[in-house]
């Protein structure tokens, strides 16, 4: 029997777990009887009750995997250190358990994996959500996609079921911050695309903030394109050329008609104001290049771990145990 593994962060959603897992459990076992389902749930210091009823599934079902987190290390963090524990032949990399993405679609993933396609990514094709977080999405995902080296498909998210050896391939990037979309796009393989509806938050609110999204969206852009670095470099020359070119013309103008030559401190004043704030952008441009390097050589764990429940510590990868501190 072939086992299909099921990564779910989350974070301050006792409402939503308990009904994430029997949702799952039951889809198994009516659609996928053929395949036995680990589902992993890594937990982000929840403040609420969310660990305790994490610890009340787990009791009773022993594929039940939990990980609780020392402190919130956000979304991406949390869950590439999820997907170290997975067992299974095949994983659906990240099922947020609020269910907006919908749990519904596995069985067609497993499908079309089980007909020779190694990655299979959902496509939030049509969102029940507002305006304002739609044409924000769209804006990111037209930078990114002009931007970035390798090909990232509006509307993929990390709502995907990968293969074993992608999975492998996957792991196999020691990054400090992990766009986990991106280093999947990255690894090739054979892939599909599935177009679905992403569905309105039932319970609760949503954990990712305006701030959040920001932060993600800044990283996907610096982790995979030198774009704007390149940006910062001809635009330095463009500017460069043109003062050059201005100045020639103030020193001609000068010997051919003085009163046509620039006097007043007006374009000195407009000229300087303008190049300190180039100047000031791609400064911090640099910066988050500056800011992605130092997290990076630092070094230490993508996650610090509190507890695990139902995972057996000799069962764990030994390459990644030096990746992972566990309290």
């Amino acid at each position: 029997m072939k086992t299909i593994s099921v990564v779910s962060p989350c974070y301050n959603e006792e409402d939503n777990v308990a009904i994430c897992y029997e949702t799952v459990k039951a889809l198994f076992a009516e659609q996928l009887p053929g395949y036995r389902c680990e589902h992993i749930f890594v937990d982000n210091a929840s403040e609420d009750g969310t660990v305790n009823v994490l610890r009340e599934i787990a009791a009773k079902d022993a594929n039940v995997k939990v990980i609780v987190n020392a402190r919130n290390f956000g979304v991406f963090r949390s869950t590439f250190n999820g997907l170290r524990y997975v067992n299974g032949d095949a994983v659906v990399v990240m099922l947020p358990v609020d269910l907006q993405d919908p749990p519904r679609m596995i069985p067609e993933f497993v499908s079309l994996w089980e007909s020779g396609y190694d990655v299979v990514a959902g496509a939030r094709d049509t969102r029940e959500e507002g305006l304002i977080l739609r044409t924000a999405r769209s804006i990111f995902y037209g930078t990114i996609n002009r931007l970035s080296d390798v090909e990232l498909r509006p509307n993929v998210g990390e709502f995907q079921l990968i293969d074993r050896r992608v999975l492998e391939a996957v792991l196999e990037h020691n990054d400090h911050y992990p766009y986990i979309r991106g280093i999947i796009a990255a690894c090739g393989f054979r892939r599909i695309i599935v177009p679905y509806t992403w569905e309105a938050r039932a319970r609760g609110l949503s954990k990712h903030s305006l701030l959040a999204m920001t932060d993600q969206a800044l990283n996907a852009i610096f982790a995979f394109s030198r774009a704007p670095m390149r940006f910062c470099t001809l635009s330095g020359l463009v500017i460069a050329t043109i003062c050059v070119l201005f100045s020639l013309i103030s020193v001609v103008l000068y010997f051919l008609e003085p009163n046509l030559a620039p006097r007043g401190t007006t374009t000195i004043i407009v000229s300087l104001f303008f190049l300190s704030g180039v100047q000031l952008l791609f400064i911090g441009m640099l910066g988050e290049y500056i800011t992605a390097i130092h997290n990076q050589v630092r070094g230490g764990p993508v996650v610090i771990e509190q507890e695990r429940i139902n995972i057996d510590a000799t069962a764990v990868n030994p390459t990644d145990t030096e990746n992972r501190s566990s309290a």
